[in-house]
């Protein structure tokens, strides 16, 4: 390998593992928060299953359940600082111009993905569990294990959280050129298909209803990004024709 070459590359490696060790401390620090808080999250967690009861049958399954949410929390927690890391770290091969765009999506990544997980737990996950608790009740009674009800909902509200990003996504992408609302208007057929197999796969059920509940939103989410593509490209077309 060129001298040259291998300089520069070697920089970026020392600069990336600086920035994943920042990263690390970071999630450990909120982890560590979220753990003094693990209780009122349980508490949090456990409302959409109403009256239900839980179990645990073994001796390590509580503390491993504690340590899963804190670190869940923990990850949400030092989200903002993890996107800001990364951002800084493909910053210098960026415009000017696109690290503008950049800076004013991070706000958004966070908002939305925060309304993501509002409407996975008031919306989505109440109607899910009721199914899932009552389904077969008059032929066996629950014994709902507490790890797989954590892990159930924790799954599905970020799931619902990350793709409540998707205006957020195309919107970049058309501000930068790699997309534009007609090429995302031509794919809406397939982004329909697709909405119904992602709501299939995140909701735990087999019921039509919540899937669609997850479907609805995600092509309501899809038709607000060719709005926005569209939006985007006419203040670009704006720009240019005033320079």
């Amino acid at each position: 390998m060129n001298t040259d070459l291998k300089l520069p590359f070697l920089g970026h490696l020392r600069e990336l593992r600086s920035r994943l060790t920042r990263c690390i401390i970071a999630v450990v620090i909120t982890t560590i928060i979220s753990f003094i808080f693990a209780d009122n999250i349980l508490t949090i967690l456990k409302y959409p299953a109403g009256n239900a009861s839980f179990i645990f049958t073994e001796v390590t399954e509580m503390i491993g359940i504690y340590m899963r949410v804190s670190l869940t929390g923990g990850i949400i927690l030092a989200m903002p600082y993890i996107i800001y890391e990364a951002i800084m770290f493909v910053s210098p091969a960026l415009t000017r111009q696109e690290k503008k765009y950049v800076y004013l999506v991070v706000p958004w990544v966070a908002l939305m993905f925060i309304g993501g997980v509002i409407f996975g737990y008031f919306v989505l996950v109440p109607p899910a569990m009721r199914f899932l608790l009552t389904f077969g009740k008059d032929i066996a009674t629950p014994q709902i294990k507490i790890g797989n009800y954590i892990s159930v909902i924790t799954r599905l509200l970020l799931a619902i959280g990350l793709v409540f990003e998707l205006p957020v996504v195309t919107t970049l992408m058309a501000r930068i050129g790699v997309i534009s609302h007609r090429w995302l208007a031509n794919k809406r057929k397939i982004a329909i298909l697709l909405a119904f197999v992602a709501g299939a796969i995140i909701t735990p059920t087999f019921d039509p209803i919540n899937q669609t509940l997850v479907a609805v939103p995600l092509i309501i989410l899809y038709e607000m990004s060719i709005w926005l593509a569209w939006l985007v490209e006419k203040k670009k077309r704006e720009i240019t024709a005033t320079e």
